[in-house]
C-alpha cells in the first residue's frame, strides 16, 4: 500500500469519528463508563486478593512439644520444624509463657487459679506460606519426633482459600461482560458508519477497491474510539482510586482495608487499560465490517 493512500485511509478514519459525532460521543462515553468498572474490580480483586494473602498468612498450627522434654530438648525441634516445607516460620512459646498467656485470657477465673507451668506443655506457634497446603504441613509436624500433637484451623484455611476463588471468578465475570458490552457498542457505531456510506462503499469495490482498503478507515475509527475511551477511563480510575484511597485512610472504623498506591498499579493498570481498548475497538469495529461486507 503506497504511503499517500495508508495516509488517506487513517484521515478517512479519523473523519468518521467527527461525521457520526452523537454516536462517537455515545461509543466513547459508554466505552469509558465500561472501562472505569472493569479497571475497579482489577483493582478491588487485586487489593482484596492482597488482603486474602496478608490473612492467609496468619492462620497457624500449634504444635505441642511431649511434656517428658527438657526445655533445650523443646527448643531443639524448631530447627527440624524450620526445615519443614510450607513452613514461613516456627515461634517457641516455653511453658512459663504460655501460662502467662493463659493467666491473661482466663483473668478473675478461679477455676483457673491453681494452674501451674508444669501443667502445660511447650508448644510453637508454626505459620504457613501456603494454607492450601495446611493438611498436608499438619501431617509432617506430626511425624516430627517430640511432638506430641497439633491443633490446625483446616476450616479457616480452607475459607480463606474459598474467598480468593470467588473473587477470581467473579471479578473475570464481570470484567468479560463489561467488555463484550463496550465491543458491541464500538461495533453498532462502526456498523452505523458503514450504513451511512453504503453507496460510496459500493462504487469503490466497483472500480476495484481491495476489501482492506475499504475496512482500514472503519477500524482506525474502532480502534481510535476504543483508545480515547481507555484513556479517559484511565485517568477516571486514577483519580476516584486516589480520592477513594485518602477517604478511607481518615476513617478509623475502615482502617482494616488497606489498598496499595496507584503507583504501584500503574504498569499493570496501564497494560489493562490499553488491551482493553484496543481490544473493544479493533474487534468491535472488525466484526461490524465482515457482517456488512459479507466477508
Amino acid at each position: 500500500m503506497k504511503l499517500n493512500n495508508f495516509g488517506y485511509l487513517l484521515k478517512e478514519g479519523f473523519r468518521g469519528i467527527f461525521l457520526h459525532g452523537f454516536m462517537s460521543f455515545a461509543a466513547v462515553c459508554v466505552t469509558v463508563a465500561c472501562l472505569v468498572i472493569v479497571g475497579s474490580f482489577s483493582a478491588l480483586a487485586y487489593n482484596l486478593d492482597e488482603m486474602v494473602q496478608d490473612l492467609n498468612q496468619t492462620s497457624e498450627i500449634l504444635v505441642y512439644i511431649d511434656s517428658d522434654l527438657s526445655d533445650a530438648e523443646a527448643r531443639s525441634i524448631g530447627t527440624k520444624i524450620n526445615l519443614l516445607d510450607n513452613v514461613l516460620k516456627a515461634t517457641f512459646v516455653s511453658r512459663e509463657e504460655a501460662l502467662q498467656d493463659f493467666i491473661a485470657d482466663h483473668d478473675g477465673d478461679s477455676a483457673f487459679s491453681g494452674v501451674q507451668a508444669s501443667d502445660l506443655r511447650h508448644r510453637y506457634i508454626v505459620t504457613l506460606e501456603d494454607n492450601t497446603k495446611m493438611e498436608q504441613t499438619d501431617a509432617a509436624l506430626k511425624q516430627l519426633p517430640g511432638v506430641a500433637k497439633t491443633n490446625a484451623a483446616y476450616e479457616l484455611a480452607k475459607g480463606f482459600t474459598t474467598i480468593q476463588d470467588v473473587l477470581h471468578i467473579v471479578s473475570a465475570a464481570v470484567i468479560a461482560v463489561l467488555l463484550v458490552v463496550s465491543l458491541l457498542i464500538i461495533s453498532n457505531t462502526v456498523k452505523l458508519a458503514m450504513y451511512d456510506r453504503k453507496d460510496e462503499i459500493a462504487i469503490m469495490k466497483m472500480v476495484g477497491a481491495t476489501n482492506g482498503f475499504i475496512r482500514l478507515p472503519f477500524v482506525v475509527e474502532g480502534f481510535s474510539l476504543g483508545m480515547i475511551g481507555a484513556i479517559l477511563a484511565f485517568g477516571t480510575e486514577w483519580a476516584g482510586y486516589d480520592a477513594l484511597v485518602q477517604k478511607i485512610g481518615r476513617v478509623d472504623s475502615l482502617q482494616l482495608f488497606k489498598f496499595v498506591p496507584f503507583q504501584e498499579l500503574l504498569i499493570p493498570m496501564v497494560i489493562v487499560f490499553a488491551a482493553a481498548g484496543m481490544f473493544v475497538g479493533i474487534v468491535g469495529s472488525w466484526t461490524s465490517i465482515r457482517k456488512f461486507m459479507n466477508v
